[in-house]
């Protein structure tokens, strides 16, 4: 197994355990449905690091912005 393949595996276990501890142990999101915990923790990094998810989204917007910009064209 490569490199890349190693890190992207450790990522989804990471993103699992996270989604499990959430739906079964958290006082916040245990009442939400597995399925919404598993998208959270695709996305641990951004849960667990809040100035993450916004440099995340601000880099979202940016792409949006660029490519609505480059389409007008």
């Amino acid at each position: 197994m490569s490199l890349k393949g190693k890190i992207i595996s450790g990522y989804l276990v990471i993103g699992l355990i996270y989604a499990l501890y959430s739906w079964l142990f958290s006082s916040i999101y245990s009442h939400a449905g597995f399925f919404y915990n598993l998208g959270r923790g695709l996305m641990w990094p951004a849960a667990m690091f809040p100035a993450l998810g916004a440099f995340i989204g601000g880099v979202v917007l940016v792409i949006i912005a660029g490519a609505y910009a480059l389409s007008r064209r």
